[in-house]
C-alpha cells in the first residue's frame, strides 16, 4: 500500500511539475515574440526574464512567493503574457509577476484577462503608435566594463531598440587587433561564453554581433574622429577608458563630429556624478552634455545607505569594501606608483584607499562629512563586498532594518538597483551576473545591542552590476525611455 503510494505520489507531483514547465516553455516563447516583435520586454518582479532557461523561470516563481510574498501561478503568467501579444500597446517594460499576482487577488471583478489588462494598462494603451527612435552609442574603449556594456547593448535590440551600439574605438584597429577584440568579447573568463554570433570583416574594419555591424575605429585623439562618415549621429559616447576623467578631458569627445553627449564609467571630477535610480532625476539633461555614472562601489553602497538614511538618519559611519582585484594591479611583484598595488594580486590581499566614502555625498548631500571608507583588494576576479558600519539616530533592530531594505527592493525607485537575498549559504561567486548594482545580505545584517549601531553587508558584481546602472543611465540622458509598469 505504501509502495503504491509512493508510485502514485511521485508520478502526480512530476506531472504537476511537467504541466509547469509547458507553461514556462509558452511564457519564454511569449517573452521573446513581445520584446522583437513590439519592444514590450517582459520581468518577473525585477527580473528578466529574456533569455532565461525554463528552469530558471519557475525558480522565480518561486522566488515570488519566498521573498517577495506574492504567491503567483506560472499559467496565469503564460497566459496574461499571450494577451499582452494581442494587445496594442507602446514600448514598455512590464513586470509580469506584477500583473499575475494582481489579477490572482482581483480576478473576481473582470470578465476576463483582456479586460483586466486594459484596465491596468489604459495608459500604455492611450500612447500605442509611439515610435521609439533608438540613439546611436559609440564604446570608447573595449575593456571589461567596454565588452560587458556591448554584450548589454546587443542583447537589447529588437524593434523598439532604445540604445544601438554603431562602434567601437581602440588605439589600433589593424586586423589583429580586431580579431583579438572579437576573441576577448565572445569569450570571457568571468562571465563565460557570449551567446550569440561574432563575425569579423577586416576589409570593413567590422565585428558583425549579432546580425548587428559595429565599426571598430582605431583612434588616439578623441576629437580627431569625424563619426559622420559611418552613418553615426547625435551620438552618445560611453567612455570605459578611465583616462578622461574631468569636464576638459572629456570635452574632446564633443569636438568629433557626430557626438552630441558623453558618459563616463568612473568617477568624474567638474561633471555630475550620478547613481541611477537616487539623483538621477536632478540632471539637467537638456543643457548638460557630459555625465558620470560614478564607481562600481558607489553604485553598490549608495541605494542602501539612501534607504537607511531616509528611515533612521545616520549620525556618522565607514565603509569598508573587500574588492575583487582589478588590472591596475601587477600580476605578480613589480613596480607601481601607488602604495602596495606593486605586490602580487592573485596571492596577496591588499589594502588600498578608495574615494567611495566622499563620492557617496555627491549623490545624498546630506550625508557629507559623515562617513569614512577605506578598500582590502583581494584575490578574486570579480565579486565584491561592502560592509557598511552605520550609527543612526534612534533605536533599530534587525527585522527592522531588514524590512526596510525589503519594502525598497521591491517598491519604489531602487527595485532595479537592490536585491534582496535570503540565502544563508551566499557567496561572493553567486553573486557574478547579478543585474543589480546592490545585493543585500540580509542573513548577515547586525545590530548592536543599544540599537543604534548597525552594520550591513552589501555584495555587488563589479563588472555586471555596475554595467547595468550604466546603461540604465545612458537610456535616461540619450531620452530612450519606455513607459513601465512595476
Amino acid at each position: 500500500m505504501s509502495n503504491n503510494l509512493s508510485k502514485d505520489t511521485y508520478s502526480n507531483e512530476l506531472s504537476v511539475y511537467v504541466n509547469q514547465e509547458r507553461a514556462a516553455v509558452e511564457l519564454a516563447h511569449m517573452v521573446g515574440k513581445l520584446l522583437f516583435d513590439k519592444s514590450i520586454e517582459l520581468v518577473l518582479f525585477r527580473n528578466h526574464l529574456a533569455d532565461t532557461r525554463i528552469t530558471e523561470i519557475l525558480r522565480l516563481h518561486k522566488y515570488a512567493a519566498e521573498v517577495v510574498g506574492k504567491p503567483i501561478s506560472v499559467f496565469d503568467s503564460a497566459e496574461l503574457a499571450t494577451e499582452l501579444y494581442n494587445m496594442n500597446l507602446a514600448p514598455a517594460k512590464i513586470d509580469i509577476g506584477k500583473l499575475a499576482n494582481e489579477w490572482s487577488t482581483s480576478r473576481e471583478h473582470y470578465k476576463n484577462q483582456r479586460e483586466f489588462l486594459e484596465d491596468k494598462l489604459q495608459n500604455f494603451i492611450e500612447e500605442s503608435g509611439h515610435e521609439l527612435e533608438p540613439r546611436d552609442v559609440v564604446l570608447y574603449g573595449f575593456g571589461r566594463i567596454g565588452r560587458l556594456a556591448a554584450r548589454e547593448l546587443v542583447r537589447q535590440a529588437g524593434s523598439g531598440q532604445q540604445l544601438r551600439l554603431r562602434a567601437i574605438v581602440t588605439r589600433e584597429n589593424d586586423d589583429l587587433s580586431i580579431k583579438k577584440r572579437a576573441a576577448l568579447f565572445e569569450t570571457d573568463s568571468v562571465h563565460g561564453r557570449f551567446k550569440g554570433t561574432v563575425e569579423t570583416d577586416y576589409e570593413n574594419k567590422c565585428l558583425i554581433i549579432n546580425g548587428q555591424r559595429v565599426f571598430m575605429i582605431g583612434a588616439k585623439d578623441p576629437a580627431a574622429i569625424d563619426y559622420s562618415i559611418y552613418g553615426i549621429n547625435d551620438a552618445l559616447v560611453i567612455d570605459n577608458t578611465g583616462v578622461l576623467k574631468d569636464r576638459e578631458a572629456l570635452s574632446a569627445h564633443l569636438k568629433s563630429k557626430g557626438v552630441s553627449k558623453v558618459l563616463l564609467t568612473a568617477p568624474g571630477k567638474e561633471i555630475p556624478n550620478i547613481v541611477y535610480g537616487i539623483n538621477h532625476r536632478d540632471l539637467d539633461i537638456e543643457n548638460e552634455t557630459i555625465f558620470s555614472a560614478a564607481s562600481c562601489t558607489t553604485n553598490a553602497i549608495c541605494p542602501i545607505l539612501k534607504t537607511i538614511h531616509d528611515s533612521f538618519s545616520i549620525d556618522k559611519g565607514h565603509i569598508e569594501t573587500v574588492h575583487a582585484y582589478t588590472n591596475d594591479q601587477n600580476l605578480l611583484d613589480n613596480m607601481h606608483k601607488k602604495s602596495r598595488r606593486g605586490r602580487s594580486a592573485a596571492i596577496n590581499m591588499v589594502i588600498t584607499e578608495t574615494g567611495a566614502g566622499k563620492a557617496v555625498t555627491k549623490v545624498i548631500p546630506t550625508l557629507a562629512n559623515k562617513l569614512t571608507s577605506n578598500a582590502v583588494r583581494v584575490p578574486t576576479p570579480n565579486g565584491s563586498l561592502a560592509i557598511i558600519h552605520a550609527y543612526v539616530d534612534k533605536p533599530t533592530t534587525k527585522e527592522e532594518v531588514n524590512a526596510m531594505v525589503r519594502k525598497a527592493a521591491l517598491e519604489g525607485d531602487l527595485v532595479n538597483q537592490i536585491f534582496y537575498s535570503i540565502s544563508e549559504e551566499l557567496v561572493s561567486s553567486d553573486i557574478v551576473g547579478n543585474d543589480c548594482c546592490s545585493v543585500f545580505d540580509s542573513q548577515a545584517t547586525i545590530v548592536s545591542p543599544d540599537g543604534k549601531g548597525v552594520v550591513l553587508y552589501v555584495w555587488y558584481d563589479n563588472e555586471f552590476g555596475y554595467t547595468k546602472q550604466v546603461i540604465r543611465l545612458a537610456k535616461y540622458v540619450a531620452k530612450v525611455r519606455r513607459s513601465m509598469y512595476y
